[in-house]
């Protein structure tokens, strides 16, 4: 297990390029706290990053929600999001926008773009799971490697350390890491959601998304229902785009469909929705 305390998040704050809190954020807190928060407000502010509202209309109206009517406005989205579901995804979608490409040696594009897979088939999975909201869902799918981003703006030779990754089963990413450069994208991922606030529960999962004990003891709590659907994204995503499974998934693949409720059965009609869903 990863042990962060205050000298480990010091350092990280020193050492990286971490992006500041967006004001957008910084508004929407600000008027949840309000004695009767606003959603209509809430829009107003939402609306004035065109980029932001329109990737919460492609979200609300993607088959992950599966509304019978589509959404056609900022506003209407908003009110079914509710503010649960605001301070789940404008984070995430915000997080895109921060980081310049000339500034990173990996592709941002390609980056995200897997991010974003990750995150769109979290919800697909989350809709077969009765107590966790879906869009919760996709920001842990969006920034459960976020930390990535600024370790390969730091250091320049950052793409031979994912190289070495998917190439090896004997080193995982964090062990490659703290290897070469004495710390891991989890810790930098850790330090960046907490900075921007997100909940608690997606800050420990950031940080721990790795740590395979984490289904040792499966109790079924909230925590463990979304590492499983994490680990079992990153699997499907990387099966249907890549040919091949991730490198732990073998290794808790009954521990993910027993935590989910599972059969292998449930597995393979979700993996045929997936395939549908990514290759459309």
């Amino acid at each position: 297990m990863i042990v962060v305390n205050e000298q480990v998040l010091s350092d990280v704050n020193k050492n990286f390029i971490i992006p500041p809190r967006p004001q957008i954020l910084n508004d929407l807190e600000l008027l949840a706290s309000a004695q009767e928060p606003s959603l209509s407000d809430a829009a107003e502010i939402i609306a004035k990053d065109v980029a932001i509202a329109s990737a919460i209309l492609k979200i609300v109206n993607s088959p992950a929600y599966g509304l019978v009517r589509s959404v056609s406005n900022i506003k209407q989205a908003i009110m079914f999001l509710g503010w649960n579901g605001i301070e789940a995804l404008v984070p995430s979608l915000k997080l895109k926008q921060m980081f310049a490409q000339n500034e990173c040696c990996i592709s941002l594009e390609r980056f995200w773009d897997t991010a974003s897979e990750i995150a769109d088939v979290n919800m697909i999975i989350g809709q077969r799971l009765n107590n966790v909201p879906v869009e919760y869902l996709y920001t842990l799918g969006l920034f459960h490697d976020c930390g990535i981003v600024p370790m390969a703006i730091k250091f320049d030779n950052y793409v031979s350390a994912l190289h070495t990754s998917n190439n090896t089963h004997k080193e995982s990413l964090i062990d490659i890491e703290e290897r070469l450069y004495g710390t891991n994208h989890a810790t930098v991922g850790y330090y960046l959601a907490t900075s921007w606030h997100l909940p608690v529960d997606i800050c420990q999962l950031i940080l721990r998304h790795h740590d395979l004990s984490m289904l040792s003891n499966i109790t079924g709590s909230n925590q463990q229902l979304c590492y499983s659907v994490l680990k079992m994204s990153e699997n499907l995503v990387n099966c249907v785009l890549r040919g091949d499974t991730t490198k732990d998934w073998d290794d808790i693949e009954k521990h993910v469909l027993a935590t989910l409720n599972m059969s292998e059965d449930d597995y393979i009609d979700l993996q045929e929705e997936v395939i549908d869903f990514l290759n459309c």
